[in-house]
């Protein structure tokens, strides 16, 4: 048998200069002075809603974050954690791994960590920040932001509500190249709303402004790796292979609330009408994470705000939306998986539940930047090596990543390709210019 090649090594902000060093640099720190900011904002209505204790469980969320944005600036080592949330021992043992990793080369530190185990680390303490300060363990840090990108997204939201529901007029007379050309325009709908992320402008505006159709054929160039074809084929294969007695079945594992979210849940409806699949099942997060990521609260109060809008097509998608969830062709899942620091190759083995469910699926949707660093281990990988590769025995079901390039890793390009942009363009990894539709079949 071949030797299996060593992996590559981790992105870290060990690596002077390197995105994740300025990541862990600037915006990390600013996206924690951010948080504390809301939470003195919200000092009064914590105040109205719960009295002193109120006031009081912000003041100590607040000194928690306050030294955690010292640890992280000052390269201090990461400690364990020390709430009794259900994740918790995961974390620790996570910990103790990586310490066994650094072969006695001191403490696992902020900059000296693997990137994406630090970036991870912060969200879920801050998490605890609030969930150890009862009454205002609930509050969602991040809700604002949130509500704020869909509300100055309005006007692309409701053209794409506006071109989804006059398509569904007449999506039965379509023949199969109409179909395929309709399920190409939504991935790329899909794909480009990826933009809207939060975490990476550390909270500034990230709205969708333009309309998400106009400019679709432009942006083709810029799709790196294009397996549409593939992802038609498969929804095509699945429907025909597929009796009446099993259902074929799509995961999207959801990034951004906002409009990226909004883009996702036309394309699920579109699956469903055009009847290249049967159910949808959505993955959130369980907490607030990576600044914009959708959670239970966010995926529900999105529909809400849909169903109660004064516009015809928008309430029309909420109504029917809920009409998803309430048949069960819909089903909205979070697993504490997501929100651990682990990369994709080891889910088998740290939630076998979850891998075992995903195995039911006949599609996985990836969408955004962090489930690509977690499908591919976030590491140094030369551009050509193959995608199937990087995922480094993951493989549950047919999986494929949208995303738009926001960190500098990415495999699967053709040889020379990723060299011939870098030449002209040093920031492509990380500008969110690029974006892949990236699939790989299985075993």
């Amino acid at each position: 048998m071949a030797a299996v090649a060593a992996l590559p090594v981790s992105l870290s902000g060990r690596f002077k200069g390197s995105f994740a060093y300025f990541t862990i640099k600037d915006r990390l720190p600013q996206i924690l002075t951010r948080v504390i900011d809301t939470l003195h904002r919200h000092k009064n209505e914590f105040f109205e809603e719960h009295g002193e204790k109120g006031v009081e469980a912000e003041k100590r969320a607040i000194s928690f974050l306050s030294k955690l944005r010292n640890e992280l600036q000052t390269d201090k080592p990461v400690t364990p954690l020390e709430d009794e949330l259900p994740d918790a021992a995961l974390w620790n043992q996570y910990l103790d791994y990586q310490r066994n990793l650094s072969n006695g080369n001191g403490e696992p530190s902020w900059f000296q960590s693997p990137w994406l185990f630090v970036e991870c680390y912060m969200y879920r303490r801050i998490h605890a920040a609030l969930a150890q300060n009862p009454p205002i363990d609930n509050f969602d840090v991040f809700k604002e932001g949130k509500a704020q990108n869909f509300f100055e997204s309005q006007e692309a939201v409701i053209t794409l509500c506006t071109y989804f529901q006059e398509l569904l007029k007449n999506i039965k007379d379509l023949d199969e190249k109409q179909l395929q050309e309709e399920l190409f325009k939504l991935l790329q709908v899909s794909l480009w709303g990826n933009k809207c992320d939060l975490s990476f402008s550390a909270g500034e505006d990230s709205s969708q402004k333009s309309s998400p159709l106009q400019s679709l054929e432009n942006m083709i160039p810029y799709i790196l790796v294009n397996d549409m074809e593939k992802l038609w084929s498969i929804l095509v294969n699945a429907k025909k292979r597929n009796t009446e007695k099993s259902n074929v079945r799509v995961d999207i594992i959801l990034d951004n609330a906002g409009f990226e979210l909004l883009s996702d849940l036309v394309l699920a409806d579109f699956l469903l009408s055009s009847k290249l699949a049967d159910e949808v099942h959505f993955h959130g997060k369980s907490i607030p994470w990576y600044v914009s990521d959708t959670t239970k609260h966010d995926f529900n109060w999105t529909i809400k705000q849909l169903q109660s809008a004064n516009h015809m097509w928008m309430s029309r998608c909420g109504i029917n939306w809920e009409g998803n969830l309430k048949k069960g062709v819909w089903v909205y899942r979070d697993h504490m998986f997501w929100t651990l620091p682990h990369d994709f190759s080891s889910m088998a083995e740290v939630a076998p539940d979850l891998y075992a469910d995903l195995q039911k699926s006949n599609l996985l949707l990836f969408k955004g930047d962090l489930n690509y660093r977690k499908l591919t281990g976030d590491r140094k990988w030369e551009y050509s090596v193959p995608f199937h590769q990087a995922l480094n025995k993951f493989h549950p079901a047919p999986l494929c990543s949208l995303r738009t390039l926001k960190s500098d890793t990415q495999v699967g390009l053709k040889p020379g390709q990723g060299e011939q942009i870098q030449a002209s363009e040093p920031e492509w990894m990380v500008n969110g210019k690029y974006g892949i539709v990236q699939f790989d079949a299985a075993l």
